[in-house]
Formats: structure tokens, C-alpha cells, sequence
């Protein structure tokens, strides 16, 4: 029913007035009793600040009754209301729910209820008047009660907005190698508990959602101004804790289908490094077919062969020079056995196999390979630097201007 606007009697409001420090003290005596969780919170000074806080919430709350309360109990306002709001964000500084706080709240109404009231009977409220007291009491703690809690949202959203950011911050000092103190330092600032290794991963940003769902909690993740890469925005990278060892193989299923290219694990504070490779992995255009993640640890040769394209090319063109009197389709034949010779050691059953040809055609090719190369296929130099030529396969050149 419609709240009467009329004022308690002022006599009324006086002995209420003269009785809060006793009510006080009485709600926060059964407060302790009735939420334990906050037995040790009333110990010593802060015990006294918070009962000075009860004393001015109910000082608060009979200022509203006197007025004859007609306050929007949905708006938060004034000081009482600031404070329990502050109540709530303190809460959630403090990492607890509000479950505690709430379970406060109804002991204190309660209390306060069944003190003030008796007080107010023998002051001479009538019972409209006291029936409508009732009333204002209960709305009274739902708005301080909505206050904590829209602070203590307040402070959660805050407070995770400001760690991501922080977390933020320390993946982009981990990708441009800060100096190992500031790392630490970001790491702390961050509450992130650094691991024994991390492993950087480049993939799709948006496949970054579906990745997280199998990593470690401590995963950072990197999305903006991401060092070396000529098309930001298009790429994000993981920082993925301790996926070294046997754990590099979970990791690795977990990225299937992904597009991922997956950095060798360094020291947490050296993940630069794994991230360089991915990046170079990027860069050279290594990949698995059907959207494998792409080991970067078990394509090593590949990396260290493609670090310099150029030199590659210059070294493929004068070591293969001899191959150049003979025509297109017996200059690729030649180079395939060629290749297959020196990675089977000169094993012509393993050459043949491999080439799916009989071992006499290996025989054959290869003296005419002896007679194109003469004793350069028995010299040392020359051996490894067709090696390292023909190791990798060359990369399409792209075509010339018309």
C-alpha cells in the first residue's frame, strides 16, 4: 500500500535517536553470531569503524523515517547509500560474494527492527504508524542492499577490465623481450603466476575463442600491434604455459584445424624467441596441408635452409649448373635421383624405392649424373653443397611483370 508521507512524531524519532548506539551495538553482537565469516572483520579498529558504520546507517535510515520517508528506495543517494555501495566494491576487492554481506544486512534488519521498534512503542507510535516503520525499515535495507551489490559488479567489471589490460601490457613486453626484472615486475602487477616455459602460437584471431577452450588458464593472448607481422589484425598469438615435453603433443592436438604455427617452449621470459620462430615459420611460407598446426620443432632443417631464400636460390642455381646441357624432363629426373642419392647415402635399392624406378634406371642415371659432375660427387664440399641445395624443395618464384 501507498506509503503515508507523514513524519514520526518527534518524540517518537528522539527515543530512537537516544537508543542507536545500544542497537548498534546489538546488531553487530549478532552479526558475529549469525555470519561467522565476519567475526574476525569486527576485531580490534576495524570493529569500531564498522560499528560507527551500522550507528550511522541506522542514524541514516531514521533521518528517512522522520521525513516521513518518502525517498525512491530503488536510487542510490547520499551518504549512507555511497558507503554501503563502497561496502560492496570492498568486498569484492577482498574476493569474497556477497553472500556474506547480504546475510549481514538481514540480521541487522532484523535486529534493528525488534530494538527500535520496542522503543518506539514505549515512546507511544501508534500501530499504522508502526506497521508503516516496519515497512520503511525493509525497503530501507533492499536499497542499501542493491548498492552493495551494484558495487560490488562495479569493482568485479573494474577490476577484470584492469587485469586484462595488465595482462595485456606483459604478453607485449614477453613479444619484445623486456628486460627479465620489468617482466617480473608486469607479472605481479598482473597477479599472473609465471610458469617454467611458454610456447608462442600464431594463428587466425578468430580462432582464438575455440583454442582457449583446451590451454592452460595462464595463456596469454595477443591481439594488437603485434611486432614483426605486416597485416595486424588478421593474426593473434598465444602465450601458452608449460607445453614442453610430453605436453607439446596435447597442445599440438588441441590446435587442430586451426592454422596454427606453433614456436618451440623457451624460459617464460625469453618467449621472443619461440614467437621469432613462428614468425620466420610465417614468413617462409612453411605450412602442413588440411590445417594442421605446423611444429616448427620438427621442421628445423626446413628453417634453417629457408633463413636466407636468396643465398638458397644463388646456391641451388651453381651447384645444379652442370644439369643445365641436358633437356627439361631429363634435367628434373636427374635432379629427383640426385636428391634421393644423396639422402639414401648412395643406397640404390633405398634410391629405387624411394623413386619408384628399377635399380638399374638409378644405375643409369647416375653415370650420367658422374659424367655431368665428374669427381665433383666425390668431393666433400661439393657433396654437402649439393645437400643443402636440394634438401628443400625451391619455392615458386612469382611470375615478372608482362
Amino acid at each position: 500500500m501507498p506509503v503515508d508521507p507523514a513524519p514520526f512524531p518527534e518524540a517518537v524519532a528522539e527515543a530512537m535517536r537516544a537508543d542507536l548506539p545500544a542497537v548498534a551495538e546489538r546488531a553487530v553482537e549478532e552479526i558475529i553470531v549469525g555470519v561467522p565469516s565476519y567475526a574476525d572483520a569486527f576485531l580490534g579498529p576495524m570493529g569500531r569503524k564498522i560499528s560507527t558504520a551500522v550507528e550511522l546507517a541506522l542514524r541514516g535510515f531514521l533521518q528517512v523515517a522522520a521525513d516521513g520517508g518518502n525517498v525512491d528506495a530503488g536510487t542510490p543517494g547520499g551518504p549512507v547509500v555511497e558507503a554501503a555501495y563502497a561496502l560492496g566494491r570492498g568486498e569484492a576487492r577482498s574476493g569474497r560474494s556477497m553472500d556474506a554481506l547480504l546475510a549481514a544486512y538481514r540480521v541487522g534488519a532484523r535486529v534493528s527492527w525488534r530494538d527500535m521498534s520496542a522503543t518506539a512503542v514505549r515512546a507511544g507510535l501508534d500501530p499504522m504508524s508502526l506497521a508503516r516503520f516496519a515497512e520503511l525499515v525493509f525497503a530501507y535495507i533492499d536499497r542499501l542492499s542493491a548498492a552493495s551489490v551494484a558495487g560490488h559488479a562495479d569493482e568485479l567489471a573494474s577490476s577484470g577490465r584492469a587485469r586484462q589490460r595488465l595482462l595485456e601490457r606483459l604478453a607485449r613486453g614477453l613479444l619484445t623481450g623486456s628486460p627479465h626484472t620489468e617482466l617480473a615486475e608486469m607479472a605481479q602487477r598482473a597477479e599472473w603466476a609465471p610458469p617454467r616455459t611458454l610456447t608462442a602460437v600464431l594463428l587466425p584471431e578468430g580462432r582464438v575463442r575455440g583454442a582457449l577452450v583446451s590451454l592452460d588458464p595462464r595463456t596469454l593472448v595477443a591481439t594488437e600491434d603485434l611486432p614483426g607481422l605486416d597485416a595486424p589484425g588478421e593474426l593473434a598469438v598465444l602465450l601458452v604455459p608449460d607445453a614442453d615435453g610430453a605436453a607439446r603433443g596435447a597442445l599440438l592436438r588441441g590446435l587442430a584445424g586451426r592454422r596454427a604455427v606453433v614456436g618451440p617452449a623457451r624460459a617464460w621470459w625469453g618467449v621472443q624467441a619461440s614467437y621469432g620462430r613462428a614468425l620466420r615459420a610465417l614468413r617462409l611460407g612453411v605450412a602442413e596441408e588440411d590445417d594442421a598446426p605446423l611444429d616448427t620443432d620438427a621442421r628445423l632443417a626446413e628453417l634453417v635452409l629457408r633463413a636466407d631464400e636468396e643465398a638458397l636460390a644463388d646456391l641451388r642455381a651453381r651447384v645444379l649448373a652442370p644439369l643445365q646441357e641436358v633437356g627439361e624432363t631429363a634435367r628434373e629426373k636427374l635432379t629427383e635421383t640426385l636428391r634421393c642419392w644423396l639422402l639414401h647415402h648412395g643406397r640404390r635399392d633405398q634410391v629405387a624405392a624411394a623413386l619408384y624406378v628399377h635399380p638399374q634406371t638409378v644405375r643409369y642415371r647416375m653415370t650420367q649424373l658422374r659424367e655431368l659432375y665428374g669427381p665433383g660427387l666425390e668431393d666433400p664440399q661439393a657433396v654437402l653443397e649439393l645437400t643443402i641445395a636440394l634438401g628443400v624443395a625451391p619455392r615458386p618464384q612469382p611470375a615478372g611483370p608482362a
